[in-house]
């Protein structure tokens, strides 16, 4: 155990190629934007003159524009090529932050939020997801793709979490500069922007998803549909349960609760986020040693008892101990659950299933985040974090039920091997 443990800390598994560390480079420098603009976005739009609802109305709009076009590319990208829809995702991005910093009014914002890859949210819920996610299974065994995916999710969440971490720093300069925290604010959309072309440069050297890979008259699932169609039923209601308290949200709950300057809770993200990457590595060990869907259940679970429990904190210390507790074991899912998908479809259906799965995904965490503004202009309690972590309470019941009978092809042949020809597992 202590030598899987050793392996599961390195850098990279064995064997990754060199397109896996440009993905994965990618993915540090959206996620940093992503980290850093979910903070400010409630910041900002409040300094515009817009209320708490219109917060959740415009977080609404960016994850259900990224649940519509996600699904497109699902559908086309063995037909396109990875790289190519990788690029136009990298101009919608630049595209996005332009947007945010020189639009004014609610419905010009309210278009680029559905149209562009703004995300609220602490996870990747854009359209880069599943086409990053086809694209590295193919850099790699089997026998080290949830080590991968872990390095994956690792990279993005501590790069998002250095985001969160940032966004003092406008406040910081607006007060030394003598200078608008407005005009601050617009240049971080605009680095914003300037991330996405920085992404671009990193998809352009690529040799993986160059071409397209299947017929044009090819069904994006194929056999796969079946239980695609069930995995992203159950993900449907885990992420309806964490649109509850997307980041945005959470930053606006702990300073009207609480009081918290926009620096202090980007600290507290930041440590949070921290601990939620760090869970990521021992994710594969434990993966490896109970199965992916065991990893998966019961960790998340204990989790969602802690969140519901940081509403009826009385103070901040507790709250964000109960905070610090869940994130240490909340996110653990996350390797493991793309593992798992990567892992029960046909390769050819991968790019689709990772398409099929999270739109569902973007489309029912983008209704929540209405009510859930709405529920905290009634009241400081903490109703959406309550509500959330029950929701995703019944989605770990729901998956350890319907696929734990359903292990991985590779936990298959683990199972196998060791059961002797006579019939008896080895003692």
């Amino acid at each position: 155990m202590a030598s899987v443990t050793a392996r599961a800390w390195r850098l990279l598994p064995p064997d990754v190629t060199t397109d896996a560390r440009w993905l994965i480079a990618a993915r540090g420098l959206r996620a940093f934007g992503d980290g850093l603009v979910s903070v400010l976005l409630p910041t900002y739009l409040l300094d515009r003159g817009f209320d708490v609802f219109t917060v959740g109305a415009l977080s609404t709009l960016t994850l259900f524009g990224s649940a519509a076009v996600t699904l497109g590319v699902g559908a086309v990208t063995n037909r396109l090529g990875h790289r190519l829809l990788l690029l136009v995702s990298c101009a919608l991005m630049a595209g996005t932050g332009i947007g945010f910093a020189v639009l004014e009014g609610f419905w010009p914002l309210a278009i680029v939020a559905f149209i562009g890859t703004m995300n609220p949210s602490a996870g990747d819920v854009s359209l880069f997801l599943p086409l990053e996610q086809s694209l590295l299974t193919q850099t790699v065994a089997s026998r080290h793709r949830t080590a991968l995916f872990a390095r994956y999710s690792l990279v993005g969440t501590l790069a998002g979490a250095l985001g969160t971490l940032s966004a003092g720093i406008p406040t910081l300069f607006s007060g030394i500069l003598a200078v608008p925290l407005r005009g601050v604010l617009d240049a971080v959309f605009l680095f914003y922007a300037a991330l996405g072309g920085l992404a671009l440069l990193c998809y352009r050297r690529l040799s993986v998803g160059v071409t397209p890979s299947v017929g044009p008259r090819a069904a994006p699932l194929g056999d796969s549909r079946g239980i695609v169609i069930r995995l992203a039923t159950v993900f449907s209601l885990d992420a309806f349960g964490g649109g509850f308290f997307v980041q945005s949200l959470l930053v606006v709950w702990l300073h009207q609760r609480f009081g918290a300057s926009v620096s202090a809770i980007g600290a507290i993200l930041f440590v949070g986020n921290s601990l939620s990457a760090l869970s990521f590595l021992v994710a594969v060990p434990l993966s490896r040693r109970f199965g992916l869907i065991n990893t998966m259940v019961f960790t998340h679970l204990p989790s969602n008892v802690l969140l519901m429990l940081v509403p009826f904190a009385p103070t901040l210390w507790l709250a964000v101990t109960l905070l610090m507790a869940r994130y240490a074991l909340s996110q653990m899912d996350v390797p493991t659950r793309t593992s798992y998908v990567m892992a029960v479809v046909a390769p050819e259906a991968r790019a689709a299933a990772a398409s099929v799965t999270a739109v569902p995904r973007s489309l029912a965490s983008a209704i929540s985040p209405l009510p859930a503004g709405y529920l905290l202009t009634l009241s400081a309690f903490g109703w959406p974090l309550l509500i959330g972590g029950l929701l995703k309470a019944v989605y770990d019941l729901l998956l350890l039920l319907n696929f734990r009978a359903l292990p991985a092809p590779e936990e298959q042949e683990v199972r196998a091997s060791a059961v002797p020809q006579g019939g008896r597992t080895q003692g």
